[in-house]
């Protein structure tokens, strides 16, 4: 019988050394990281990256979530501008 797991990834957007974007997906569960030119390729390619290391990897599938996928949040925080006067 086939199971379907979840697996916990989380993207950035980041920049190059040549100031060019890229996304970078980390999954968190897994230890593992990829990364691409859109959203889309980077969410194909942890997917393709997430299953071959299960692949090689089988045991690590007991780590992860099946019954639901895991919850993530964003929240905001504000820099006190007085914090960044601090003078030593």
């Amino acid at each position: 019988m086939e199971k379907n797991y979840f697996i916990d990834v989380v993207i950035n957007k980041e920049k190059l050394s040549d100031g060019s974007a890229v996304f970078v997906a980390h999954c968190t569960s897994l230890g593992i990281s990829s990364q691409g030119l859109t959203m889309e390729e980077v969410m194909v390619n942890i997917k393709e990256a997430s299953e071959l290391y299960l692949e090689e990897e089988p045991e690590k599938y007991e780590e992860l979530m099946t019954e639901e996928p895991p919850l993530f949040s964003v929240i905001e925080v504000k820099r006190n501008a007085q914090a960044s006067n601090i003078v030593r």
